[in-house]
This record gives structure tokens, C-alpha cells and sequence, in this order.
């Protein structure tokens, strides 16, 4: 009978016999990808090898307060001089926006179902909460001693893309991650009090600005609200740092979709969505030309938006009926 090697382990012989690594994530960086990076970093030094951290969009608040993002280097990678290239939560090359990484031995770790598993090791596993309890995995299996430094990081990631331990991906697998990394030295009132209570003035008046563009639809089952550039241009702020403002729109009794225009340029919308119970965000997304998770996903229309917004609302509306007759079907 033959024995199935797992991807880990794969990764594990690989990086061994590496001297130098580089790790990249996804454009609009969150805090999975950012902290499971920066873990990773720590890690591989650990076992002896320089590790470079580089992803081409800026990193969002509030992780740019955070001491060890100053690690990351914002820009592209040299297509040569890397044994090794890491990409995390990357469905494709692309996602990353590296444009070097052909000539590269690539290793794909995600947690995403649409990934399309284009790498030289590709570790894919949909049910992970997050893609930092792959890296714990990892780090487990490739005998690194988590230090309280790489603990913090990987809980940080794990509280971040459960929205504090609110969103489906809450899993047991999750929890228990989290009590393993607890255990290693991580702080969960530290990292709560890093992510949710360091909000500038500013990002606060915006959120009112966005709140006041609420619109439901009459089941009261999808809430909408938009973001414009002459507010972001006003307060000073980029739209990498309102990522998390659905929350509010989300919590309203009876919502099952939350839809966020996001002005990008001119009649140019990036619209994130998140979803509740049996609404499948990424088959919205999919339907608009995106993609993303079960529950949070994203993609981009174009035309002015009180136009675009009424269009979206209306097939968000169709889709949802057709989830739900299916779901009732089966």
C-alpha cells in the first residue's frame, strides 16, 4: 500500500534544503496574510535561512503600527536570487501582484476553495479557519519552537480573519490553534486591544459618512453602503484602511449580505461582500467576475454608482432566491 506524502511534509524536505526564501502574499493585505508572513519570516530564521517578506500593495491600519510590519518590504521581488518562493492566500500567481516569479520554485500554502493549485507544492485545505493555522502546522512540523514573537503573530492572524472569533471560519480547528498558540507566550488582550481600539479620529468620521449611505433592500436581507475617493482624499486616509467597516452594516437583524462599494476611481466600484449562513458570497462574486471565500469575497463593476449599485442590489437579490431554491431542493 502506498503512503500519500502530505504537502507539509513536502514543504518541510523543501525548505530544508534551502538557504534562502522569500514570502509574498495578496494584494489588499489583511491581517492573516501580513501576520502569517511575518511568523513565517521569524520561523525560517530560526532554522538558520534569511527569509525575505515583500508584497506590492501597502499594508492597511492598524498593522502599520504594528513595530515588526516595518519587516515587510512593499514593492516586487528580483526575479532571480531566491531558492524559494512562499505565496500565501494567493488563488493564483496573480493574486500576489509579483510579476517576477516565473523562474521561481513556487509554494502555494491558502485556505481558499477557488485556489488553482499552480504551484510546484500546493498546499490547499479549505477548512482551515485561517491560513496562519497551516503556518502553525508548519512550523510544528518543521521543528521550529514557537517563541512568543511567532505565537502572537499567528493568534493575531487567527483573531483578525475570524472577525474576533464572530465569523463562520470559528471553527474547533480554529480554537484550537489558538489554545496551542496561547499557550506558546501569545497575548489575547494585547492583540484585541492592538486591532480594534487604535482607530484614528478620522477613520471614525468616515465610517459615519459610510453609514449614512445605507440602503436596504424591502426583505431587509441585503444592506448596501459605498465609500467615495473625495472622502478617503479628505480625512487622509487609503481604502486599504477601511476594510473592516462592513462590520456595523453586518450586525443589523436580519441581514444575510452586506455590499460595499469601494470608489476605486471614476465609475470604477471594488465591491467586497459579506455573507451570513446559507448566502454564498463567492457565488455572488463569481457571477460579477471575482471570487474570495464562502462568506467574504469581492469584485469589481463599472459605471456611475447610482446606476451600478441598483443593478448589483437586484442580481444580489436573484442570486440569493436562487441559493435559497436550490438549498431547498436538496
Amino acid at each position: 500500500m502506498t503512503r500519500t506524502t502530505r504537502p507539509v511534509d513536502e514543504i518541510v524536505r523543501k525548505i530544508r534544503d534551502c538557504r534562502r526564501l522569500a514570502i509574498t502574499s495578496h494584494l489588499r493585505p489583511d491581517g492573516d496574510s501580513l501576520c502569517s508572513g511575518l511568523a513565517l519570516a521569524e520561523a525560517f530564521e530560526s532554522l538558520g535561512k534569511t527569509a525575505d517578506y515583500v508584497i506590492t500593495d501597502p499594508i492597511p491600519v492598524p498593522f502599520t503600527m504594528f513595530p515588526d510590519c516595518r519587516r515587510i518590504r512593499i514593492g516586487q521581488l528580483a526575479s532571480s536570487g531566491y531558492d524559494a518562493v512562499i505565496l500565501l492566500e494567493c488563488a493564483d500567481v496573480s493574486r500576489s501582484g509579483q510579476t517576477g516569479l516565473d523562474g521561481y520554485f513556487k509554494i502555494n500554502i491558502d485556505h481558499h476553495y477557488s485556489n488553482s493549485h499552480y504551484a510546484d507544492i500546493n498546499w490547499v485545505d479549505a477548512e482551515a479557519p485561517a491560513v496562519a493555522e497551516l503556518v502553525l502546522d508548519l512550523c510544528e512540523a518543521a521543528g521550529v519552537v514557537l517563541t512568543p514573537k511567532i505565537a502572537d503573530h499567528l493568534y493575531c492572524a487567527i483573531v483578525s480573519d475570524t472577525g474576533s472569533f464572530q465569523f463562520s471560519n470559528t471553527t474547533a480547528r480554529a480554537f484550537a490553534a489558538c489554545h496551542r498558540l496561547v499557550q506558546a507566550g501569545a497575548r489575547p488582550i494585547e492583540t484585541s486591544e492592538a486591532l480594534y481600539h487604535n482607530n484614528r479620529p478620522e477613520k471614525v468620521i468616515l465610517l459615519g459618512r459610510v453609514l449614512s449611505t445605507l440602503r436596504l433592500n424591502p426583505a431587509g436581507t441585503i444592506a448596501q453602503i459605498g465609500m467615495f475617493r473625495k472622502d478617503l482624499n479628505e480625512l487622509n486616509l487609503r481604502e486599504v484602511d477601511t476594510e473592516d467597516i462592513t462590520t456595523l452594516a453586518r450586525s443589523i437583524m436580519g441581514i444575510r449580505v452586506v455590499l460595499f462599494f469601494k470608489e476605486m476611481e471614476p465609475d470604477v466600484f471594488r465591491v467586497s461582500i459579506r455573507s451570513k449562513g446559507e448566502a454564498h458570497a463567492a457565488a455572488i462574486a463569481e457571477h460579477f467576475g471575482g471570487g474570495g471565500h464562502a462568506h467574504a469575497a469581492g469584485f469589481t463593476v463599472y459605471g456611475p454608482f447610482s446606476k451600478v449599485s441598483v443593478e448589483v442590489m437586484a442580481a444580489v437579490e436573484r442570486l440569493l432566491a436562487a441559493q435559497a431554491e436550490a438549498a431547498g431542493s436538496r
